[in-house]
């Protein structure tokens, strides 16, 4: 039941992030007000069907132009974004990578392209933390102009939904664009060329080794007001979890893991022997049910 609610939001948030249909007639993306506000999942700013703003792209930019805007509205909607981020992530942890990013839920339709299936090392979960401190935060500071702005690196050299929902169909709509082509472009292409045929084989590689909004978002997994629960007492490590899982994870070995995006699949269809349950400020969901039932 929920992942088939899950299933209608990511394609529904998809849908609306992307509403945007006058690109066909103008050629041109959207820039209207609702640019001023950020999508919960990544989506990029420069994609022409695009109606909000990307995060990470956000947060590059307040990085980027900080030396410059201390006391300037620029600088003040830099710290809505980071508050907008904060408040998702004290919430429910890394809930938007799960039910309301369309790159992430990109990878998992990729996924189910039936072939043999690959894990990778634990240890490359720690791959977005290098990002989202190194392209997203250190770079944009410390590398600067003559006149104090910085460049929006993960966005420039990295970011493959960038190339794939801004990059290619704006050389597409506007052919002047592609004189300008050059190795930047083409760069970009074999690193979303190679993510994607990643994602046949791998669960969300980029979202578990690269994504540096999945990694601010997973500081706030062990402390968000929606947790996930474990018993032990209850749990016969089936693998049930594992299986389903599409961050390959094992339940078990922790309940709210950095990788874990609360896509609530373990706890609907996986476990049957009520090992996983959902708990909100430290009460278990089914408490809180009794509880307004009495």
């Amino acid at each position: 039941m929920i992942n088939t609610f899950r299933r209608f939001i990511q394609t529904a948030i998809t849908f609306i992030n992307n509403s945007y249909f006058g690109f066909i007639f103008t050629g041109k993306i959207y820039q209207g007000s609702l640019k001023s506000f950020c999508a919960p999942g990544l989506n990029c700013y420069s994609c022409p069907a695009s109606i909000w703003a990307c995060p990470i792209g956000a947060l590059q930019s307040l990085f980027a132009t900080i030396r410059v805007s201390l006391q300037s509205l620029k600088f003040h909607i830099g710290l809505y974004i980071i508050g907008f981020m904060g408040m998702l992530g004290m919430i429910a942890g890394r809930f938007p990578c799960g039910w309301l990013c369309p790159f992430g839920f990109l990878q998992e339709l990729v996924y189910k392209i039936p072939t043999k299936k690959i894990n990778l090392p634990s240890c490359t979960q720690y791959g977005k933390y290098f990002f989202l401190l190194t392209f997203v935060v250190i770079l944009p500071l410390a590398i600067v102009d003559e006149f104090g702005y910085g460049s929006t690196w993960f966005c420039k050299f990295i970011c493959p939904a960038g190339t794939l929902e801004a990059g290619i169909p704006m050389i597409i709509i506007d052919p002047s664009l592609r004189r300008l082509i050059g190795m930047l472009f083409y760069n970009k292409l074999i690193i979303l060329s190679v993510i994607i045929l990643s994602m046949v084989f791998i669960r969300r590689p980029f979202c578990r080794t690269i994504c540096p909004l999945g990694g601010f978002y997973s500081l706030f997994n062990k402390f968000s007001i929606v947790r996930m629960r474990h018993d032990e007492n209850k749990c016969v490590r089936c693998n049930e979890c594992f299986k389903d899982c599409p961050m390959h994870l094992k339940f078990y070995e922790g309940a709210n893991q950095l990788n874990c995006i609360r896509c609530f699949k373990c706890y609907d269809t996986s476990c049957k022997y009520g090992a996983i349950s959902i708990e909100i400020i430290g009460k278990d969901k089914t408490q809180i049910i009794k509880e307004n039932l009495v």
